[in-house]
């Protein structure tokens, strides 16, 4: 599951809304907006965003977090690590072989940690 997608099953679920109804209502297949949320979709199209935004009428500040969890919720992450240090390489290949088996906690520790050290080169 992605981050947007856990999102909007959570959305989706605490306002009693059905899949069915929702992709209706969005006009799109419930196969679809379910593999959106089960992360075997890739992001939504910018137009689809603004449609599940205006579907559950949220404020400015929900509204962006929906915008951020789409930017960060590509389930098919490529990562081009020419021409950068050896180092850069060996942990791309690393976690692509060892994330299926990392602990939630472990997966969160790793992204605070890439996050506050990106941070703070900038």
């Amino acid at each position: 599951m992605t981050p947007l997608g856990a999102k909007l099953r959570s959305m989706r679920e605490a306002r009693g809304i059905s899949l069915k109804e929702m992709a209706a209502a969005l006009n799109v297949s419930s196969a679809y907006l379910s593999a959106l949320e089960h992360g075997r979709r890739g992001q939504p199209t910018s137009f689809l965003l603004h449609r599940i935004i205006a579907y559950f009428n949220v404020i400015w500040d929900e509204a962006e977090e929906l915008q951020r969890l789409a930017e960060i919720s590509d389930p098919k992450v490529s990562i081009d690590t020419g021409g950068l240090v050896p180092e850069a390489t060996e942990l791309a290949n690393r976690l692509a072989a060892a994330i299926d088996r990392l602990e939630p906690e472990d997966l969160k520790f790793l992204r605070d940690e890439v996050v506050r050290r990106a941070g703070r080169k900038r």
